[in-house]
């Protein structure tokens, strides 16, 4: 594990050095407060620190403040260094964030005692940080293809489409149906679909822009979301994942098969406020308009303007009788 000490004193900081190496820590080795706030903030930071309280350019409370305002995960377990012994002076350490202290000279059992507690609470809380990103990508993730799902997807569109409003940008929303994929089960069986679902899934994928998504909307159709895209890019886009999964075989386990796909894709301009629901009914008829067309191909509606609010007139009140 890696172990940050930060402390001004050369001789303090050897000693520490010499002794949480041959414990076997990997150490990362601070002069003062500010060069060891700079490599807590560091991507990979040690989540271990040992800092000294009293050093130059900042000390070690003040770094201990600085990092808890943060709130960073992983969590940095802090121990503070110090000649301090009055009780009103380590209460203020653990008030600024500090997990612990030890106080100068430091007794190596005692150090190894505190580290060991430290320890445990930093793989304890990776262990519920990895238990946490598995619920969430149960949550948010297809099983099998491993892309969003269709709740999520949906949801996605959702927020992009605010977005769009608010920055008075196109939304390009496109349908994808694997072509003859039943044919795929009934010749080749089911862990044969599987893994053609899950390639076609990885090729599109490798087509689109970094903020682009896609997701399982279920069975073999899959749905996707292309902020900023006009008519024009989103045909270029959907024509290009077309190509990506038409271009080569997918290899089975036993032999190779063809798989083209069948994309619809549809746009929502700027100035008129779409629902997902409309703008994922038109990219269906688009779809749907690409296999009566003969399949493997990219078909493109335009959505049709919302119709605008009736104008209701008002009749005139009569005159009230005298």
């Amino acid at each position: 594990m890696k172990i940050l000490i930060a402390d001004d004193s050369v001789v303090s900081r050897h000693l520490l050095e010499a002794t949480l190496k041959k414990w076997g820590y990997a150490v990362v080795v601070a002069c003062d407060g500010l060069e060891a706030l700079e490599l807590m903030q560091r991507e990979n930071a040690p989540n271990l620190a040992i800092l000294d309280w009293m050093m130059p350019g900042m000390t070690g409370l003040e770094v201990c403040e600085r990092i808890r305002q943060r709130a960073r995960e992983p969590y940095t377990y802090i121990l503070l260094l110090t000649s301090k012994s009055q009780k009103e002076d380590l209460i203020e350490g653990m008030d600024a964030g500090a997990d612990d202290y030890i106080t100068k000279p430091f007794d190596q059992h005692e150090l190894q005692v505190r580290l060991r507690a430290g320890r445990r609470l930093v793989d304890l809380q990776a262990e519920l940080l990895s238990a946490r990103e598995a619920l969430r990508e149960q949550a948010t993730k297809d099983s099998l293809t491993h892309q969003w799902n269709r709740s999520y997807i949906f949801d996605l569109l959702c927020r992009e489409l605010s977005r769009a409003e608010r920055e008075c940008k196109p939304v390009g929303v496109v349908m994808v149906d694997l072509d003859h994929f039943k044919s795929v089960n009934d010749n080749h069986g089911h862990f044969a679909g599987d893994a053609v679902l899950c390639e076609s899934a990885r090729r599109m994928q490798s087509t689109i822009r970094q903020y682009d998504a896609i997701g399982r909307y279920g069975g073999e159709e899959f749905l996707v979301v292309l902020p900023g895209c006009d008519e024009q890019s989103s045909f270029n886009l959907a024509e290009r994942m077309r190509k990506q999964l038409s271009q080569s075989q997918m290899s089975l386990t036993e032999n190779a098969i063809n798989v083209t796909a069948s994309f619809g894709a549809t746009v929502a301009v700027p100035g008129q406020v779409w629902t997902a629901e409309s703008l994922i009914r038109k990219a269906d008829e688009a779809l749907y308009l690409a296999k009566r067309l003969g399949r493997n191909r990219v078909e493109v509606l335009p959505i049709e303007s919302p119709p605008a609010p009736a104008i209701v007139s008002q009749p005139e009140t009569e005159p009230v009788a005298q």
